[in-house]
């Protein structure tokens, strides 16, 4: 084990005995969503995951400490904090730990730590990618190159919308990552099931990503898997309205000349905004949508 790393009692238990186990980053309840409901929504998606079979570890870095599994004093001290914890990436982990600090996960630094933990399942909400405009400003997700590195399977609604989703698969396709669909051909849009793009491949049942996943790292293929999740279309958002707010958001942070890893809380926030909060409702939604597949998917892995 890490001697920087720190599981608690029902993470650790779990792994001991090989029970399901899902991890869960830490940036979307300080930096993703606000209080109380980032709190709320956290608290939402571990219970889900304890109905599901499986095992909730919660990933963050508090006071230099790797934590896989946080307490829910824990979960309400990141979301109280908010922004002014560190959103932490594969680069800021050393200097976060060495400093003592605090920090929230990115799907990065979340699949690092559940990796080292030997955690194999992550829920998020969407993964990170080719930003807009990426072919001056080569402004592209370091989630994507842990993806082609990290044994992690990262369960999420696609990539954010706020991001060229072309250009993201094309991203994938090189360094390997597949991407498979749950029940669907074609790559999510995070807030709504649609993108225009195709994923790798379509698997229908929790039983069918399992075995892939099993195989694949049984071969000892290195890195991950995207498995794309289709926010369910009673809560995702009409097209026009969500593709006119990122529009704003856009133009609003070119004006602002936010750039690196402000980027996304920002558009998101703002999103938020401009759609009166319907854009959280969903994102609160699809979170708790792909929570329940990746701990059934565990379960059925556990089995195997």
């Amino acid at each position: 084990m890490n001697k920087y790393l720190d599981l608690n009692d029902e993470v650790k238990d779990a792994l001991q005995k090989g029970r399901p186990v899902v991890a869960l980053e830490s940036t979307i309840i300080s930096h993703g969503m606000p209080y109380p409901e980032n709190v709320e929504t956290a608290q939402k998606v571990e219970e889900t995951i304890r109905k599901e079979g499986a095992v909730p570890a919660t990933i963050a870095i508090l006071k230099g400490r790797l934590k896989a599994g946080l307490t829910s004093e824990e979960l309400d001290y990141l979301g109280k904090t908010g922004t002014a914890v560190t959103k932490v990436s594969r680069r800021d982990i050393p200097f976060i730990v060495s400093s003592q600090k605090d920090g929230a996960t990115t799907v990065a630094s979340t699949m690092i730590i559940a990796s080292m933990a030997g955690i194999r399942f992550f829920a998020t909400g969407g993964i990170g990618g080719v930003h807009r405009g990426a072919e001056k400003t080569f402004d592209v997700s370091a989630d994507l190159q842990e993806l082609a590195e990290t044994k992690v399977a990262v369960f999420c609604a696609g990539a954010k919308s706020i991001l060229d989703i072309g250009l993201t698969l094309e991203y994938l396709e090189t360094h390997g990552v597949p991407v498979i669909g749950y029940g669907t051909d074609e790559m999510p849009a995070f807030y709504t099931p649609r993108s225009g793009f195709s994923v790798d491949y379509n698997l229908d049942t929790p039983e069918e990503i399992a075995m892939a996943l099993k195989t694949k790292w049984e071969l000892d293929l290195r890195g991950g898997a995207v498995i794309a999740n289709p926010i369910p279309e009673e809560f995702a958002m009409d097209d026009l309205v969500i593709n006119n707010a990122i529009d704003k958001a856009l133009q609003e942070l070119d004006q602002k000349g936010i750039k690196g890893k402000e980027s996304t809380p920002f558009l998101l926030a703002r999103v938020s905004a401009l759609t009166g909060g319907d854009s959280l409702a969903s994102n609160i939604k699809l979170v708790l949508n792909n929570a329940v597949l990746a701990a059934r998917t565990a379960v059925q892995f556990s089995k195997e």
